[in-house]
Formats: structure tokens, C-alpha cells, sequence
């Protein structure tokens, strides 16, 4: 096999860290590693494997004999950069929703449709965190029964906000404990003991920028005539994105056929033995790559009606793990 050089732009965020964790454990084939970044984090002391890194400012020429670069970065650096690495030679698999609904732009999650990379143009997009863990099991019900309809309500750790976030639910957790005033930078209102339906901005339907990205991703990535609804909510969880969905499909079938797909499909852990109180919970989905399915159960207001529990690390496969995954498909097809 042959070895890749590779760059992480955005390597000091909470993504490209997990990113470079996972190149290891997975024992990606590199020949070289960048951990790039912004100005102000130049010259960070990184260490990868047995070596220590330094870190460099991400601009034009970083990307020169660079095969393949990771960004996780906010959208706007995503727009400025990710030209600059193509034409330097790079494939950019990107983490943002810069270029999600590009039609020129491959939208993969590996499990589901690894045959769009075969379009790609130098560049790629990774879907939210929310969308990817909620396709992965979907995609052999879709396959068999023909989903008709999504219902979706998620519950999102802050984590997916990124280290502030995080950083201020620590925070609001210590000044509650030491019964100090709590405060709010991050979100609109605190986020101990509450719950925020807003993530993201609001659109003019009513519905949010995060809610919709999961409705046009889904019929980008699985099926267009898939009708999709969502609502999505952040609550005080550190990490671990959970996900209540309900489907109906054309076709008929039975709860242990259902069991049976999801059991043998790969990225896919079925725990749903609510007898026994086993049912996935973010709190055991932590530095874990698959996704987790429990409470499955069918809905008896439909005819072919199924809900379902979904979990999964957001920060693993809902972004840095599908990332690394993507590249690791792109190699198998001898795309690269």
C-alpha cells in the first residue's frame, strides 16, 4: 500500500485533535504529516506517535505535495483554503457545511454511498454529525423496505458547538457546585439543567439552519424522495449526539427482520434489551466509532411505522472518524 501525506487543517480544535487520533489508531498509511492552522496557534508543540510536531500557519504553499488534507475548520476558512490546497495538489475532505449542497461537491458517508467519491473533483464534503449517524443505520432499512418518511428529534452535546462550549458547561457546573452566579457566552441561555431547541440560526419557515442541513443532507446522501422533518435540541451533555427517529416504509416488515439488517450492518451496534435496561446512551458512546441502536420498536399509528434510539460519538464518527473513513474509501477505489 502506498503512503500519503497528509495535512490537518484546524489540528488545535476539538475535530482535528480526534482526527489525529484516529489516523493512528487506525494506522493510516502517512509518509508525512502537517498539523496547520491559524496564525496565533503557530509553533504549538503537538506530538504524533513517537514524534513531536510543530505547527504551521495555514496559507497558500502549505499545501504543496500534500495528498490529502483534513479541514475542520469553520466554513468561511474552508471557502478561502480549500481552493488554494486543490490547486496545490491536495483532496480536501472537508468537515464544514461550506460546501455540503454543492451539486459539484460529493457528500459521503462511507457505509452509505461510497460510489459518489467516484465524482469528485479534488474535493469533498463531510455531512453534519447529526445526519451521518442517523444514515448509517437507515441505509439497509432504506435498502430493503424503501423509506417513505423521517422524523427526527435530536439531542446534541456541546461538544458539537466546539471547546467553548464545552469549556462553559464545565464552567456552569463549577459555579453551581461552589454556588456562584452562572453565566452564558457560548448560547443565548445557559445550558446546565436546560434544554436549548436552537441550534444554529432560525429560518424564515420557522425551522433552524441545523434542522434543515439534516433534511437536504439525508435526500442528498440516501434518497431525494425521502420525506424528512426535524427538530434539534442541545442539552448539558459533554459529549455523545442521541437521536429519537421515526420512519415508515413502503414495504412491510417485522421488528426482529429489522433487528437482523441493523445487526449484520457494518459501523452498526444493536443494544436494545430494554428488559434488562440495555439501550444506547451517550454516556458509554464516548471514544467509540460505531453507531448505536436500541428502543426499536414499531409504531402502531402507521402501517409500516418504525422508531428507534440512535447514539453515537459526535466528535468520532459524526465528524473526525467519517473524515479518515472517507480518505480510507478514496484509497480502496483507487481514487487517489
Amino acid at each position: 500500500m502506498d503512503n500519503y501525506n497528509v495535512a490537518i487543517v484546524g489540528a488545535m480544535g476539538a475535530v482535528g485533535k480526534e482526527l489525529t487520533k484516529i489516523l493512528i489508531e487506525r494506522q493510516f498509511p502517512i509518509k508525512s504529516i502537517k498539523l496547520l492552522g491559524t496564525s496565533t496557534n503557530r509553533n504549538k508543540e503537538v506530538k504524533f506517535k513517537d514524534e513531536i510536531l510543530y505547527t504551521e500557519e495555514a496559507c497558500e504553499g502549505a499545501f504543496k505535495d500534500v495528498d490529502i488534507a483534513f479541514f475542520c475548520v469553520e466554513a468561511d476558512i474552508s471557502k478561502n483554503l480549500s481552493p488554494i490546497a486543490i490547486r496545490e495538489g491536495a483532496i480536501v475532505i472537508d468537515n464544514s457545511n461550506a460546501f455540503r449542497m454543492d451539486d459539484n461537491v460529493p457528500l459521503v458517508v462511507p457505509e452509505v454511498n461510497p460510489e459518489s467519491l467516484k465524482n469528485h473533483k479534488g474535493l469533498i464534503a463531510n455531512p453534519n454529525c447529526s445526519t451521518i449517524q442517523m444514515l448509517v443505520p437507515l441505509k439497509p432499512i432504506h435498502d430493503k423496505y424503501d423509506i417513505k418518511r423521517i422524523v427526527v428529534s435530536t439531542y446534541q452535546a456541546v461538544s458539537g458547538t466546539g471547546k467553548k462550549a464545552i469549556d462553559e458547561l464545565n464552567e456552569q457546573t463549577k459555579n453551581y457546585v461552589d454556588k456562584r452566579e452562572i453565566k452564558h457566552s457560548v448560547y443565548p441561555f445557559q445550558i446546565l439543567f436546560n434544554a436549548l431547541p436552537q441550534i444554529d440560526l432560525f429560518l424564515d419557515t420557522g425551522y433552524s439552519k441545523e434542522e434543515m442541513k439534516m433534511v437536504n443532507e439525508t435526500q442528498k446522501i440516501l434518497d431525494e424522495k425521502i420525506k424528512v422533518t426535524a427538530t434539534t435540541v442541545r442539552i448539558p451533555v459533554f459529549r455523545g449526539h442521541s437521536e429519537s427517529v421515526n420512519i415508515e416504509t413502503k414495504l412491510p416488515f417485522t421488528i426482529e427482520e429489522i433487528k437482523d439488517l441493523l445487526e449484520d450492518f457494518s459501523g452498526v451496534i444493536v443494544l436494545d434489551k430494554p428488559e434488562e435496561k440495555l439501550y444506547p446512551m451517550p454516556l458509554f458512546s464516548k471514544n467509540t466509532s460505531d453507531v448505536f441502536v436500541g428502543r426499536i420498536r414499531r409504531d402502531f399509528t402507521l402501517e409500516n411505522g418504525l422508531n428507534m434510539w440512535i447514539v453515537a460519538d459526535n466528535l468520532r464518527k459524526g465528524a473526525a472518524l467519517n473524515a479518515v473513513q472517507i480518505a480510507e474509501s478514496l484509497i480502496k477505489q483507487k481514487l487517489i
